[in-house]
């Protein structure tokens, strides 16, 4: 039995006063004497009983990766995460580990968890680095195709993780992807200093070397039709996530430099408006900004503003305790100076002459014994009101899937709140076309839409193989 290390290794990371200089990514990664000591402190749980296996949602062998690292075998602790994650560079950086591996890890029990995310990164990180990578890329790219042929919908996480799990089986996949760049929210809903993007791009290039063609501009439902694309291919799926934002239905919702945080993180991220002038795209923020809400969405415009120069206050309806955003973001926020104001729920923004708002008033809330069907305590308003002065406002209350493909699709059934239906192995209503991630879900996070690619992609193998045997 190894001894017990109660404490976990921290990581690296920038100084608070340095990171909010710029966008350069906040946490430094394990070095590999760091990432072997951290490793040390797993007790290799067996396969068949390892609680962070088990919440894993891509149910990733992590006691065997991080033997590995112990071992000093960066090669072999990546083909072991490879084959059940193709994109650890990203989830590593991420994935809500304390809700999944980490929230179950023995070691927490006793002491604090394993810090798996971060040995997942290093991993993914060093094998980059050094070469290792390359090395075992050339060993799994799939000898031959003609397995047939997939099209994804879509290029966020679940698409990517659906797209390279079938291209390692020797499918021909192609990626059909509406915006100019892919990657999803990957690339439009998270910063540079949570997931430099040339991280996304180098994760991305690994599946075209996998034979994973990725086609940008494609507006399935317009540029061409969900009927068209399985006149091509053998099987399509939908993993087109939740792009549209939920909005305020309160008093001065047309104002201007009242955002969306989804408009507001694509101007910064994909359009690189931190970077106006040289990049086309500008972004308006005055002295003072207001988000509201308090998921990893709210925290990562939150940042963002503030490295633009911003004074910004997170306000939320609730209380710290019901707050959804990662325990470490809302740390980091906290540490960078983001202030935040708990029981304030907006009901009216307040414009100047020029049509802008100014400020945004609220009424202050109060939690009931009383629990919701999430678990949450209710809240009520209780007749007090306060106005917070704002010269931007980023409202960050959650995202609906887009209808543009169930729109055009006949066929097509989808729930009222906008989610595909689908059976029990990811099949949508019409045969042939499978859905995952928040496309099915509603928002959720990269690694259960990653989920639910890996799931999509065996289903979709085994029936595009049913369907040929059929054929013979």
């Amino acid at each position: 039995m190894p001894k017990l290390i109660k404490e976990r290794i921290p990581t690296p990371e920038r100084p608070p006063e340095e990171r909010v200089k710029s966008f350069v990514e906040v946490n430094l990664g394990y070095t590999f004497e760091l990432a072997k000591q951290e490793a040390e402190r797993c007790l290799q749980c067996p396969v068949e009983y390892a609680p962070c296996i088990k919440g894993c949602p891509v149910h990733i062998n992590i006691p065997a990766f991080i033997a590995k690292i112990k071992e000093g075998d960066v090669k072999e602790a990546l083909r072991i995460i490879w084959n059940d994650n193709t994109l650890p560079a990203i989830t590593g950086r991420v994935c809500p580990q304390e809700d999944q591996c980490e929230g179950v890890c023995v070691v927490g029990k006793v002491g604090t968890a394993v810090n798996i995310g971060k040995l997942e990164r290093f991993v993914a990180d060093y094998a980059r680095e050094h070469g290792i990578e390359e090395e075992l890329l050339k060993e799994m790219a799939p000898k031959a195709c003609g397995k047939g042929r997939v099209a994804v919908v879509g290029a966020g996480p679940a698409g990517l993780t659906c797209a390279g799990e079938l291209a390692k089986l020797g499918y021909e996949v192609t990626i059909y992807e509406a915006l100019h760049s892919p990657g999803g929210v990957l690339a439009y809903g998270i910063p540079e200093f949570r997931l430099p993007k040339k991280i996304l791009a180098h994760e991305l290039d690994k599946l075209r070397k996998l034979g994973v063609k990725v086609l940008t501009d494609h507006v399935v439902g317009k540029t061409v039709t969900l009927e068209e694309l399985l006149e091509e291919y053998d099987a399509v799926f939908i993993g087109t996530g939740a792009g549209t934002p939920k909005l305020l239905n309160i008093p001065g919702i047309l104002l201007g430099r009242i955002y969306s945080a989804n408009e507001f993180l694509t101007r910064i991220n994909l359009m690189k408006a931190y970077k106006f002038p040289e990049y086309d795209t500008p972004i308006a923020v005055g002295k003072k900004v207001i988000v509201i809400g308090a998921g990893n969405t709210a925290m990562d415009a939150a940042r963002s503003a503030l490295r633009l120069g911003s004074e910004v206050t997170i306000a939320y309806r609730r209380g710290r305790e019901d707050m959804t955003a990662r325990i470490e973001e809302i740390g980091h926020a906290e540490e960078e100076g983001v202030k935040f104001e708990f029981f304030l729920n907006p009901v009216e923004f307040i414009g100047d002459e020029e049509g802008r708002v100014k400020a945004v008033k609220f009424e202050r809330m109060k939690p009931l014994e009383e629990r919701d069907r999430k678990g949450k305590r209710k809240i009520v308003g209780i007749g007090e009101y306060v106005t917070l002065e704002a010269d931007t406002v980023i409202i960050a209350i959650g995202l609906e899937p887009n209808r543009i493909i169930t729109e055009e699709a006949t066929g097509l059934k989808v729930n009222p709140n906008g989610t595909l239906v689908v059976d029990e192995n990811l099949m949508t209503s019409i045969p042939g076309v499978f859905a995952g991630g928040d496309a099915i879900r509603g928002e959720a996070t990269v690694i259960l839409a990653m989920g639910d690619g890996k799931r999509a992609a065996k289903a979709i193998c085994d029936y595009i193989e049913g369907k040929m045997k059929i054929e013979d």
